[in-house]
């Protein structure tokens, strides 16, 4: 009798494990809906970020897609302004050329979103007491949102949905995922004629009355009593909180339309944690795109791939794609965009993505086309 017990107990376990095994199998599937795609083009892509024109016609935009896939490009990133219409009218045009679509959206700094500017209360508030709404820090489109509170990040999330919910797109694709620079890229600074080396309280945010009440209830102290707000790490991690928790939210919105979540991102994780308080190693996310913008930090080109490696060895557990963003303007020739596109391949990089469509020279495409003959061989 106990021998029978035994066998159906054995039998009653192995198929709660298979059961078990079977579920998970089915969330993996049901959660990465591009897996078998991935699987089969296991290729290096090719993109690039554009603004659409609402005045430029269907057949120039076809002229130019076409001119993309004949350079070598697999993908558009396309900036409409939030418009799902505007999105609407382009992701055919681009699937008819042979480039998939990216919904590319300016998230927490919102310049000119007329919603947010009836609402003075959802803007980012700096250690020194002045919004966004009315003081933009470095440049008049500087308009941040709150991450925070309640309104303002609904509403980020609601414009996530709104194009999370157009067919034919592969991705949501998060920009300005992040705090107002704190610090700027050392190439930047003379332009601004500026010196950063502390943390300045008219560049630091955000000490709007939601962001401290809700630090308080956590930590039981106020930041703007601080005598130095820099070498507080709870407050730090608070903002780097608050921006994965609207980066997570709006993965859950954009998987529950069977898209992806991407983001353009600073270039590696320690130095978006230090520069705008963003840590996209440790988001709820499909791929990135770091921003490796060499000539803003005024390194060499070979920094791409330095960059590029460091970004892959923080998210290789976390199974996040990293497609290396490429600034066009400093690059004097085709053959150095090739240095560029290899030093992010030959270090983990799973495409490279250029910045931007205006600025793809003929010379450009061809370069981009020869690499990716060169990889397909």
């Amino acid at each position: 009798m106990r021998a029978i017990r035994l066998f159906l107990s054995f039998v009653l376990l192995f198929n709660l494990i298979a059961c078990h095994q079977n579920e998970k199998k089915h969330d993996h599937i049901a959660n990465n809906d591009h897996t078998t795609e991935n699987n089969t083009n296991p290729s290096f892509k090719f993109g690039t970020w554009i603004t659409s024109n609402k005045n430029k016609s269907n057949e120039d935009y076809a002229k130019e897609f076409k001119r993309y896939k004949a350079g070598g490009l697999d993908e558009v990133l396309i900036n409409t302004g939030t418009d799902p219409k505007e999105l609407e009218r382009l992701v055919p045009i681009a699937k008819a050329e042979g480039l998939k679509v990216h919904a590319w959206i300016m998230a927490v700094n919102r310049p000119g979103d007329t919603v947010a500017l009836k609402h003075p209360e959802w803007y980012q508030v700096s250690r020194d007491g002045k919004s966004c709404h009315d003081t933009r820090p470095y440049v008049g489109y500087y308009q941040w949102l709150c991450p925070t509170r309640e309104e303002s990040r609904n509403h980020i999330l609601g414009l996530v949905e709104g194009l999370a919910k157009v067919n034919g797109i592969e991705s949501v694709h998060l920009d300005y995922i992040r705090f107002p620079d704190i610090f700027l890229p050392i190439g930047l600074l003379p332009k601004y004629n500026l010196v950063q080396d502390e943390e300045l309280p008219e560049y630091d945010f955000c000490y709007c009355d939601v962001c401290v009440s809700e630090f308080e209830k956590i930590h039981h102290k106020n930041p703007r009593e601080s005598k130095n707000t820099a070498i507080d790490m709870e407050w730090k991690n608070f903002r780097l909180n608050a921006i994965k928790a609207l980066v997570d939210d709006a993965y859950k919105i954009v998987h529950k339309n069977n898209k992806k979540l991407t983001a353009a991102v600073f270039p590696y994780p320690e130095m978006a944690d230090h520069m705008v308080r963003q840590r996209w190693d440790k988001w709820d996310i499909d791929e990135v795109y770091p921003m490796i913008y060499h000539s803003f930090y005024n390194e060499e080109i070979d920094w791409i791939g330095y960059a590029t490696k460091q970004g892959v060895s923080d998210v290789e557990s976390e199974n996040i794609g990293i497609n290396t963003g490429i600034y066009l303007p400093p690059f004097q020739s085709g053959d150095e965009l090739k240095q560029a596109i290899l030093q992010a391949k030959d270090n983990g990089a799973k495409g490279a993505t250029f910045f931007d469509g205006n600025g793809l020279t003929d010379d450009y495409l061809n370069a981009i086309k020869e690499v990716k003959e060169t990889l397909l061989r």
